[in-house]
């Protein structure tokens, strides 16, 4: 039965994979894979068992409790980046990104490279490297008129909002799992991998900026109108600051991450109702406010929230812990370590790995897999190469694959173009942090 369980999950791992190809979206093999995995379990009688971090060993339980664990701690995370996602909505019902744009006064094409990877590199640091890299490209839209050139600008803004989501507890799916998972904490985590983040975002960017791409400057930009309300720098401020309130509020507390994110949702929620609401009664007939088609900002962000993309964690995450309970990771993770004792060569292949397959599952595997303790250096490693890993090949993260779909980014280009100055950027980003972690931190 576990052969039959194996080959279901590699099936539905290489559906996933295989999503563009197939035309079928990820999270429906995602769920698929789930359900068959646990009824297999369930209909095999097959013995499920809770790792115990502490004694590094394996306790038998019952499955219906071994369900709810992992169902629990898989919602901890969704019902977190469901709050993060609505806070996003809601500074964009405003129209606060706009602000940004404000931030940008040259033409030259190696200042505005700069301006774009800072700005990618703090953002994603936030905001998460997904949101940060829509943004961000959305303004690309505006400012750089040539597609050629817009082109570099937006490889170049993938890598370094993959680099600004390493180092941040909210900044990538996978580090938030890490940090939710209690594998990580905020201070150790800032404090291992900002800097390697920032070499993995500053390496390729000085190298880029010799090339010919970068030379000269472009066209006018044009100018900077009005956002759609006056009430856009505020909720953009507010958001953020709602975002990085977060891990504070867990740091004080000792709460969830998710419990901290349901507080900064209704502030923000709160302001938004009285913003909206002052914006609805300067006049009769407010365009702005017809054109949203509701007058509740939080209605309309939820209505515009990335709901396939928690559907799909769910069924990954869930689909991982069945192979979790049965023991299996736990096992691979000693044949893996037997084979290769340097634990570095492990979570470089990791890295790698997740330029080709999503890194969710990936670091949902290796959370099952690994026992080491919190902050271990193995759990700083595995969220910096799951991290900036995948910004090696264009469909190899979130960031990505949002770009590919905004700009119609030719794999192929991509590949020729931006994946040797991703790789550089890994590759120097991680000797950094082996560098810090043996010899600054020991």
């Amino acid at each position: 039965m576990e052969t039959i369980i194996l080959i279901v999950f590699f099936l539905g791992y290489l559906s996933i994979t295989l999503e563009h190809n197939l035309k079928i979206d990820k999270l429906i093999p995602a769920l698929a894979m789930m359900a068959i995995l646990w009824a297999l379990i369930a209909l095999g009688h097959l013995p499920v068992f809770d790792v115990d971090t502490v004694s590094k060993s394996l306790h038998e339980t019952h499955i219906d409790e071994i369900l709810l664990h992992h169902l629990g701690k898989t919602a901890e995370i969704l019902v977190f980046l469901l709050g993060a996602m609505t806070i996003v909505e809601i500074i964009d019902y405003f129209d606060g990104f706009a602000t940004i744009k404000g931030f940008i006064r040259t033409r030259s094409k190696v200042k505005l490279l700069w301006i774009f990877s800072i700005l990618a590199f703090i953002l994603s640091a936030i905001i998460d490297n997904l949101t940060a890299t829509i943004v961000l490209i959305t303004i690309l839209q505006k400012v750089v008129k040539d597609r050629e050139t817009r082109l570099w600008f937006a490889g170049l803004t993938i890598v370094a909002a993959n680099a600004g989501g390493a180092w941040s507890p909210i900044g990538d799916v996978t580090t938030t799992m890490l940090w939710i998972g209690k594998k990580v904490t905020t201070p150790e985590l800032i404090k291992y991998l900002l800097i390697p983040s920032l070499v993995c975002m500053v390496v390729p960017t000085l190298i880029a900026s010799q090339f010919k791409a970068f030379k000269g400057k472009i066209d006018a930009i044009e100018a900077n109108g009005n956002t759609k309300t006056r009430f856009g720098a505020m909720m953009l401020y507010l958001g953020l600051g709602s975002i990085l309130f977060v891990p504070v509020f867990k740091t004080v507390t000792h709460l969830p991450p998710y419990v901290g994110m349901m507080l900064s949702l209704a502030v923000v929620a709160t302001f938004a109702e009285i913003y909206s609401n002052s914006k609805f009664s300067m006049s009769s007939i407010d365009t702005d406010s017809d054109a949203h088609g509701s007058h509740s900002p939080v209605h309309s962000a939820l209505t515009k929230i990335e709901l396939p993309s928690i559907l799909f964690f769910l069924g990954i995450l869930m689909a991982v812990a069945a192979l979790e309970s049965l023991g299996l990771l736990f096992n691979f993770a000693q044949d893996l370590t037997a084979t290769f004792p340097n634990m570095d060569v492990v979570v470089a292949l990791l890295g790698s790995g997740s330029a080709v397959i999503d890194n969710v599952p990936l670091v949902a595997a290796s959370m099952g897999m690994f026992s080491q303790g919190v902050d271990d250096p193995l759990w700083h490693a595995i969220a910096f190469a799951a991290g900036t890993g995948g910004s090696m090949l264009i469909f190899g993260s979130a960031a990505g694959v949002v770009a590919m779909g905004m700009e119609k980014i030719n794999f192929f280009w991509y590949f020729k173009k931006i994946s040797l100055l991703a790789f550089v950027g890994f590759v120097t980003g991680y000797i950094t942090f082996m560098l810090l972690r043996d010899y600054i931190f020991v």
